[in-house]
């Protein structure tokens, strides 16, 4: 790979990729203070390895808010592979407390696929609880769901790790974080991790608020106790707060594993290629129809909390119209991407320090998937 010469932007794009550089590098240039990593495996290999901006390091950790449930999905996915677990088997089956107020006929596909109204409690949950995966089970297990299970779908922003977690601990015996460590992480060195070491600590960098909006607070938010308000637990004693997620240790010590995930881009890159294509001349994790099965739509139309279209696969959003048919992965609040695009031997990572308006991976991450695409193409 060559080194780019200017000191915006720091690191090594393949022959082929200089395209790519330079729009991470126009990116970095056309907001204030911004700071962000990119990386790119192409058919297993690294071909871009970029950094830049204020306080942003070539070794940089940052917590990537959704863009873990990819890793605690991949976790699944494997399991599925084995065989151990079933997607149109009950989640009851697993987990019979489950079962509870009408939840009983609920397969985890219709869990994964956000179809379970599993959303939050009327409560809501403590900071403690919030960083706590085995405690938001037991909390959510009894609960009543928050529509008919299969009739709409909606995004379980805070509780799909969970409960992802929670059947893969009662059908293997081990939680979903130590699965993932021992059976994806270490296999493929990604710097990707659901329960970030102490040691690591030094290494992470803080997630920045977004910058505040002309005309801020003069139109009125979600109501605390709407679906969309429950799912993002503002109707809670102590509402979450979105940047205070990822800058918490506790999130980043549990490895929560909806939204509790530190890495780098290059993590986020690597893990998607090491399930996908392979990597360091490994095979990859997972087979072809596993991934097409997992990538495939499965939820389509209006999200009941998020009031947006989206198109989720099981538990991966999916259906991206820059992307290759097939392609999957997730995106994060703090504006992280990853995925892979198996038509165009991809896999992608972003990361940025401050938190986009919107939140969610932005115009820059669609951006930068679109310039790597065309540089892996030829085009």
């Amino acid at each position: 790979m060559t080194t780019g010469a200017k000191d915006l932007v720091h690191g090594a794009v393949a022959p082929g990729f200089e395209p790519l550089r330079e729009e991470f590098e126009a990116v970095l240039r056309e907001e204030p203070d911004h700071a962000a990593q990119l990386a790119v495996y192409s058919r297993g290999g690294p071909v871009a390895d970029l950094w830049g901006g204020p306080g942003m390091e070539e070794d940089s950790l940052i917590g990537v808010f959704s863009a873990t449930k990819g890793a605690a999905y991949l976790t699944v996915a494997l399991l599925v592979q084995r065989g151990v677990l079933v997607l149109d088997r009950e989640v009851a089956a697993y987990w019979p407390e489950f079962a509870a107020e009408g939840k009983g006929a609920v397969t985890l596909r219709e869990l994964l696929t956000h179809r379970a109204g599993v959303i939050g409690t009327p409560r809501g949950f403590s900071p403690a609880e919030v960083a706590d995966d085995a405690e938001l089970a037991r909390q959510l297990a009894p609960q009543r769901p928050f529509w008919r299970p299969g009739a709409a779908f909606g995004y379980h922003s805070l509780t799909i790790g969970a409960l992802a977690g929670e059947v893969v601990r009662r059908a293997t015996g081990v939680p979903l974080q130590q699965l993932y460590e021992r059976e994806l992480r270490e296999p493929t060195g990604a710097e990707f991790y659901l329960g970030l070491p102490e040691e690591l600590e030094p290494r992470v960098v803080s997630v920045l608020p977004p910058r505040p909006q002309p005309g801020a607070g003069q139109e009125a938010g979600d109501a605390p106790d709407s679906l969309a308000g429950i799912a993002a637990n503002l109707h809670a004693a102590e509402p979450t707060s979105l940047v205070g997620l990822p800058n918490s240790r506790a999130v980043r010590a549990g490895g929560q594993a909806s939204v509790g995930g530190v890495a780098s881009a290059r993590g986020l890159a690597r893990l998607y290629a090491g399930a996908v294509f392979g990597v360091a001349g490994q095979p990859p994790l997972l087979r072809p129809a596993v991934v097409a099965e997992f990538a495939q739509p499965h939820a389509v139309g209006t999200d009941l909390v998020l009031g947006t279209e989206r198109a989720y696969g099981i538990g991966f959003m999916t259906g991206y119209r820059f992307l290759g048919a097939g392609a999957f992965g997730h995106d994060g609040a703090g504006g992280a991407m990853a995925f892979a695009d198996p038509r165009a031997g991809l896999a992608f990572g972003y990361v940025r320090r401050r938190v986009p308006t919107p939140n969610g991976a932005g115009p820059d991450a669609e951006r930068l998937a679109r310039a790597a695409r065309a540089c892996a193409l030829g085009r």
